[in-house]
């Protein structure tokens, strides 16, 4: 399951865990078992959007901020001697629509920021170049599950 922003269309990915996953076996009446687990996932979009408010809600300080943007780049790069940045440029807005502090928004930045690529950063030999895009399905929806459950643990703290 996604959730797509009108500003920017990310594509940020709920979690697995978040929300149940339904299997169709190859067999039988395919389809009416694809109708019947596409209904039982829709019946879940009240609880997501609820999470999304509550989201919204919650105001998040500069630390918060910090703290949440340093555990989300050691998901991309675990050894932050090698990421060759800063937690803080994870924060940084691409759009003036970004600039609020609530943890849908923060979240939003720091989601972008990792998979699109394009922030400042020395290599290991200490060479400047920019961060590449993710640009495997497994490597982006794996990032923004976990992204997904860092905000949670926000979210209940």
């Amino acid at each position: 399951m996604g959730i797509y922003r009108a500003v920017c269309t990310n594509g940020l990915i709920v979690s697995h865990g978040a929300f149940p996953a339904y299997c169709v076996s190859h067999r039988g009446n395919v389809v009416d078992e694809i109708v019947s687990g596409t209904l039982r996932l829709s019946e879940e979009f009240d609880r997501l959007a609820t999470e999304v408010e509550r989201m919204e809600r919650r105001h998040v300080l500069q630390d918060e901020q910090l703290r949440f943007a340093e555990r989300a780049l050691a998901l991309r790069h675990p050894d932050p001697a090698l990421a060759g940045m800063q937690a803080s440029q994870l924060l940084g807005c691409r759009r003036t629509e970004d600039a609020q502090n609530d943890l849908w928004t923060v979240t939003n930045r720091v989601q972008e920021n990792l998979l699109q690529g394009g922030m400042s950063r020395r290599t290991a030999t200490g060479r400047l170049t920019r961060t590449r895009r993710i640009t495997s399905i497994r490597e982006d929806v794996g990032l923004n599950s976990q992204l997904w459950d860092l905000a949670m643990e926000v979210l209940a703290a």
